[in-house]
Formats: structure tokens, sequence, C-alpha cells
């Protein structure tokens, strides 16, 4: 299986804001006054464009989706959490903590997908969060080696763990799953904003792991699937340099997808290090990362299901 992919989903946000109901566990949300509400969903689009064409023009093919005004969706930007789309042909939906992010999953968004790539099989982990109130936020809560086929995630009100097992059931994977927490001892809300995984290296602050047999745990699973190890610090992650994408163009080179923040926290060493295996790739989302509390990793849903045209090719 591919760990990269040139073909990523986004959703164009009509009412992005700051968002009351997962601020309650996501200390990357900025608590400052919004001034000017109507302001910040025109900003935010201009960013959202701005990322866009900068992908596109590094050869990303960015399938772009147009979020609803009504109902009101302030995270709608950040699809990656309800929906992921794998290699098998397997598209999943997941079940989320906050009650307005629910209504992010669109039927017409997955038809939409449906018209370019071929679904097989599936999947809704969504009837959890009425039921039981377990929660699983898709690629924000698993990092997946997708090659090797393991699941890394850090526990959280928002990753349950008896949903990853039910997971890797699924899919046939195994998990890594272990506490991060922040500088103040709370937990990290999201994997993926102290943890990115590229083809062969990974992002990852193990200052924020408590406990010493999961770090070792973790060193020994990247070793043996071959991940060089760039430790970030908690400065550099509340910066949102664990919350990067490696992706590939169409002509097979690879990007590393970050925000202009991230990008200025990194030391001249771990930007060598970083640019030896692929290619930086800083974008300005200055106010999506600050309101939203996520970064340019969350404003994307990979798409690995097979493309219509070349399956339809495989058959005759």
């Amino acid at each position: 299986m591919k760990q990269l992919t040139s073909n990523i989903m986004m959703i164009r946000p009509a009412n992005f804001g700051f968002n009351e109901q997962t601020a309650t566990n996501n200390a990357f949300q900025s608590k400052d006054v919004i001034s000017d509400a109507a302001s910040l969903k025109e900003v935010a689009k201009k960013e959202f464009d701005n990322m866009v064409a900068i992908l596109r023009l590094k050869g990303i093919n960015v399938m772009v989706v147009e979020d609803t005004i009504s109902p009101v969706k302030p995270d709608a930007v950040f699809p990656n959490n309800w929906i992921s789309l794998h290699e098998n042909g397997t598209l999943i939906t997941y079940p989320m903590y906050a009650p307005n992010r629910r209504i992010e999953r669109r039927e017409d968004i997955i038809e939409q997908i449906e018209a370019s790539f071929k679904v097989k099989n599936r999947y809704s982990f969504e009837f959890y969060e009425d039921e039981d109130k377990l929660f699983l936020e898709g690629t924000g809560s698993m990092i997946f080696d997708r090659p090797n086929e393991i699941v890394y995630a850090c526990l959280s009100q928002r990753t349950d763990a008896t949903l990853i097992d039910k997971f890797n059931v699924l899919m046939g994977t195994s998990s890594i799953v272990f506490k991060s927490v922040d500088r103040h001892g709370l937990e990290i809300y999201h994997t993926n904003v102290m943890m990115a995984l590229g083809e062969d290296f990974v992002v990852i602050c193990m200052e924020s792991i408590p406990d010493e047999d999961s770090r070792k745990d973790l060193l020994k699973s990247f070793a043996r699937t071959g991940k060089e190890v760039i430790e970030i610090s908690y400065d550099q992650m509340e910066s949102f340099a664990g919350n990067m994408l490696e992706v590939i163009s169409n002509e097979g080179k690879r990007y590393l997808a970050m925000s202009q923040t991230a990008y200025k926290a990194l030391t001249r060493d771990q930007k060598e290090r970083l640019s030896e295996k692929t290619n930086l790739l800083p974008i300005p989302i200055d106010n999506i990362e600050k309101f939203g509390g996520g970064s340019v990793r969350c404003m994307m849903a990979e798409v690995f299901l097979p493309e219509r045209e070349q399956e339809e090719e495989e058959e005759e």
C-alpha cells in the first residue's frame, strides 16, 4: 500500500469561526475575542483559496467541495475528522465529539467522491456517538502507517481505544496507543497535532508522552519500519509543527505541507533533515489555525480510493 497520495479533498468554509463546543478540550484554539466574525469568515476563505492554489501549483489534485451556508458549521474546513478513504476502496465515517461537528458528515459530499472514485465498502462508526458516547475522529485521532498496516493513536476524550480495536478488526491493522499530554498535563485532543508520519520519517513531540514504556514502544516501531525520528518540542507543537501532511505530486515529487507558523518554529537542523527526504511546503493560514485550533493537515482529507477511470482500464 502507498503512504502518500496526490488526491486531496478539501471543504471551502462558509461560516468559519471559533467553535465553543470544541474549545472544551482543544487547547490549541485561541481564546482571543473575535471582534468581527463576518470579516473572519472572509479571511478564512482567502486563506483556504490560497492553500488550494499552492497545492495545485505543485501538482497535487485538490477536490474542492463548497460548505453549505446552513446549517452553520464553524469547523467544516477540517474534513479529515469525519471521513477516511482507503486504497482498498473502503470509505469510513466517524463519530464526532462536538454535536455541531456531526452535521459536517454530508451524503452529497460522499456522492461527489463516488463520481470520481470507486467505493467498494462503506462503514459507519457514528452510531457510537449517540449510543455509547464514544468518539474516534478519523485521521485526527489515528495516524496511519499504511504500508505497514499500523495505527498510531494518543487516547483522549475524542479517541477511544475500543473503537480503535474495532477499526483494526475491520481494516486488518494493528495499533500502538499511548497517552500524550500538553505542558499543563491535559490530554492532547488529537494525535495529529503531536505527530506526523511521512514515507520514511516521523515528526513527533516525544516529551508529551509521559510513559517511558510507551516512548520505547514507539521508537522500536519507528526503527522497525524505517522511520527517521525528528523530535519537536512543546513550543514547536503549540506552533502546529506536528500538524503536517506529506503528499506526492502527479510527477512523483514529495511535499511536506505545513503552516507558515509551523515552518517558522522548526530549527535549521530540523528543516535540513526533513529537506533531505522531502520538499518543505509552508502555507500561510494564520487565522484558520489560530481560531480553529487545527492546521494544514486537518484541512486535507486524503483520497486513496481507486480512481474510476484507472479501475475501468484495468477491468478492460
